[in-house]
């Protein structure tokens, strides 16, 4: 049964190395992502399930111990998918399954197993919100860690270039998370989604199939869009 959820944005950026210089502006979001595995800690978890954007629509599971890398982004830096369990070579963490690696290591999270789950934004809706389900149903007190960016159309200089329906998606998006609206985030646009470059839409609804019936309750812990990409952090519990 899923007991709690953080919901964390996941640039490269968030990651001081990668920043070059530690990005100060995200400062705000390193914090608000701390706080929000904080949440989960507190929920005394059985097992933990990361999920995040990828490449391929997926589902991609990717086991306790798989390996990431920032190097692409030109930084020598690994992490690992929680505790180091000598997993089998294979793929390696998308980008945002490695921030939310990143992020576990950065908060001394360490005993709880863990796993990744991959998602992309050609999955369907309906798709996203059984494999939440499937999640959920799995024994015992189940926590999920919930990667993803809103819009990178917010400004002139975003990735996406300005684009006047992000910032009324992103708005929707972040009262949906901050409140645990299941029913709103089960309801965004996949379409619209992929135009906005959203990429936490799948991951998103697979929270919102995790959380049918639960009654979990939300709280915004950040909502800002310093480089014209839309970040979100929240923790239902």
């Amino acid at each position: 049964m899923l007991v709690t959820a953080a919901v964390c944005p996941c640039p490269p950026l968030l990651v001081p190395e990668v920043a070059a210089g530690a990005a100060p502006e995200l400062d705000a979001a390193r914090a608000a992502c701390t706080d929000a595995l904080g949440v989960l800690a507190a929920a005394r978890p059985d097992r933990l399930l990361v999920v995040g954007p990828a490449d391929s629509a997926g589902p991609e599971v990717y086991p306790q111990g798989t390996r990431g890398s920032f190097r692409g982004f030109g930084v020598d830096l690994d992490v690992c998918l929680g505790a180091d369990s000598g997993a089998a070579a294979g793929p390696g963490l998308p980008y945002g399954l490695a921030v939310g690696a990143w992020l576990l290591w950065r908060t001394g999270w360490a005993e709880t197993p863990v796993e990744g789950i991959g998602v992309g934004e050609d999955l369907p809706a309906e798709r996203c919100a059984a494999i939440g389900r499937d999640v959920a149903a799995r024994a015992g007190r189940v926590a999920l860690l919930v990667l993803g960016d809103a819009s990178a159309c917010r400004t002139l200089k975003a990735p996406g270039y300005l684009d006047e329906r992000a910032a009324p998606f992103d708005e929707e998006a972040g009262r949906a998370l901050g409140s645990a609206d299941v029913a709103a985030l089960a309801a965004l646009d996949a379409g619209l989604a992929r135009e906005l470059k959203v990429s936490g839409r799948a991951p998103w609804q697979v929270l919102a199939g995790a959380a049918e019936g639960t009654g979990l309750t939300g709280a915004l812990l950040y909502e800002d869009a310093p480089y014209g990409v839309g970040y979100v952090a929240a923790a239902w519990s």
